[in-house]
């Protein structure tokens, strides 16, 4: 079976990355990488890892220096054009904050309207526009408000009908919870789940809860300095962690468990 994203020895760095012996630092350092259709992977690590840098160069967003990324296939240096959005339709993200994701000025509708106009090019119909938003649990009426007369979690909901609202084949969601209460957080994952369910999505989550991976994801991938430190079946990694990095992050996971209990 041919991956859906295959990452080899690759290497990026920030434009204005600060140079080190002459050489630009890497932010991201020999990762590689893949992601097999409709499966569900975990990327775990500490703030400053290099998570979320990765997310956006396998989406195409941030340009790799070195290295391969490919979707399905092919290399993401042939996505040019009309190809570039073809890979944007494919690769979609629910960002961590749904309230800076959103345009304040925007109704619900325009927001979900949007990303059909730029990359399907044609204006969606109502019916289309309705069958998204209560595809993630939310009532049409909801369609006529702007994001500051929402809640989080219905704002987290809407991000996410308007990353599906293109018919991607993979989702990444990016520390999707972080940012809501802890009442929501469950509700918000669960409906992640059916999605991935219901449309065969593969589905990468970006995340620094270990429980929360352990819980959602097949496979893991652990990273650390911007470097892949451990990857494989989640069950395996967690039950016999390799690196010490990843048995350091279980036992403050496990720490943090004891607490909230």
């Amino acid at each position: 079976m041919t991956s859906l994203v295959e990452v080899t020895n690759m290497y990026f760095h920030y434009p204005r990355a600060r140079i080190i012996a002459g050489e630009a630092a890497w932010t991201l350092e020999d990762i590689s990488l893949s992601i097999q259709p409709k499966s569900t992977v975990g990327i775990v690590g500490e703030s400053g890892s290099g998570k979320s840098t990765l997310v956006r160069v396998m989406c195409g967003l941030l340009r790799h220096q070195q290295g391969n990324v490919k979707f399905n296939g092919k290399d993401l240096s042939e996505f040019e054009g009309d190809g570039a959005n073809d890979l944007r339709r494919e690769n979609q993200i629910v960002f961590q904050n749904p309230r800076r994701s959103l345009d304040p000025r925007m109704t619900i509708r325009r927001s979900l309207s949007e990303p059909i106009r730029a990359l399907h090019n044609r204006q969606p119909g109502d019916d289309e526009i309705i069958a998204t938003i209560e595809r993630v649990g939310l009532g049409r009426e909801v369609l006529s408000r702007f994001p500051h007369q929402l809640s989080g979690g219905q704002l987290q909901r809407v991000g996410i009908a308007r990353s599906l609202s293109v018919q991607p084949t993979i989702l990444y969601a990016d520390e999707p919870v972080s940012a809501l209460d802890v009442s929501v957080q469950a509700q918000v994952l669960n409906l992640l789940m059916d999605l991935r369910d219901q449309l065969g999505l593969t589905l990468v989550m970006v995340s620094h809860d270990l429980g929360v991976v352990s819980r959602m994801c097949e496979e893991i991938v652990v990273m650390r300095h911007g470097r892949i430190a451990e990857a494989g079946r989640t069950d395996s990694v967690l039950a016999r962690p390799d690196s010490n990095y990843t048995a350091s992050l279980l036992k403050a996971a496990r720490a943090a468990s004891l607490e909230r209990a």
